[in-house]
């Protein structure tokens, strides 16, 4: 199955954060609540006068090296976790960083029924750098606040604590493993963002999990919050609402599960 086949979700509501944040916390009282990983209803910020289009437009400075980078320091006071340092409030500063990956845990369209609390699922908007490896593909979801949420094929089946830690990952797929460690390299910093933090935090957590170093994951929060100048626009609407999708602008990992070899 392509995630292509999936449906479109509602149209989008604006949605204010900290209802959705208080809305995920309460709904599922643990650290992680993901509900946060839908695409963002907020506009695009103006780009940067001195911005170029694509990855290539954001430039990092010189000072700063895969080796240099602050270590991974989730915030307490973060629902998700998100990091302390690397957030979407600084991460402008962070991009286009010579040996880090930057990686999107959103689908470009969840079925999970965000208007439900004044949201919607499709991706509208990406970050310049960051490649699209969506986490419900990746792994059992915790629970949401919203129906519908995704429970079609993944790479591994993932028991969760109530901690928001990952108490079992079993792979489904002989190749689940390698397709994990193609896309999240172990050997270097990887900077993982959603649209809260939600399915960034779940991921951070199942990697932690399988083995990968802790200080090389962050978790850089979600890009409802993000006021940037270095967007990649992936939906327009009409002045009627009218969406038109434009995900061929994304960098997106397809997992074709009908190539894959199930474990039996």
């Amino acid at each position: 199955m392509h995630i292509n086949q999936l449906d479109s979700a509602a149209e989008a509501r604006p949605l204010s954060r900290r209802l959705f944040v208080a809305a995920g916390a309460a709904a599922l009282g643990g650290v992680f609540a993901a509900a946060g990983c839908a695409g963002s209803p907020a506009e695009a910020p103006e780009p940067a006068p001195s911005a170029s289009e694509g990855a290539a437009g954001a430039e990092a400075s010189p000072a700063l090296t895969a080796d240099t980078l602050p270590k991974p320091e989730p915030d307490p006071e973060s629902p998700f976790g998100v990091d302390k340092n690397i957030n979407m409030e600084t991460i402008d500063e962070y991009l286009n960083i010579p040996g880090v990956a930057y990686r999107d845990a959103r689908m470009l369209r969840d079925p999970a029924q965000y208007e439900e609390i004044g949201g919607h699922a499709n991706l509208e908007m990406a970050l310049e750098g960051f490649r699209i490896v969506p986490f419900p593909l990746v792994g059992t979801l915790q629970e949401l606040p919203v129906s519908g949420a995704y429970t079609g094929e993944r790479l591994f089946d993932v028991t969760w604590a109530a901690d928001g830690t990952v108490a079992q990952a079993v792979p489904r797929f002989e190749e689940s493993r390698q397709i994990l460690e193609d896309l999240f390299p172990s050997d270097r910093p990887v900077m993982i963002m959603c649209g809260a933090g939600g399915y960034a935090g779940m991921t951070r957590q199942l990697l932690i999990a399988l083995g990968w170093d802790p200080d090389l994951l962050y978790n850089v929060g979600g890009q409802w919050d993000y006021t940037g100048y270095h967007p990649v626009q992936l939906i327009s609407y009409d002045a009627d609402g009218t969406p038109h999708f434009m995900f061929w602008r994304a960098d997106y990992a397809d997992i074709d599960f009908d190539a894959l070899t199930p474990i039996k």
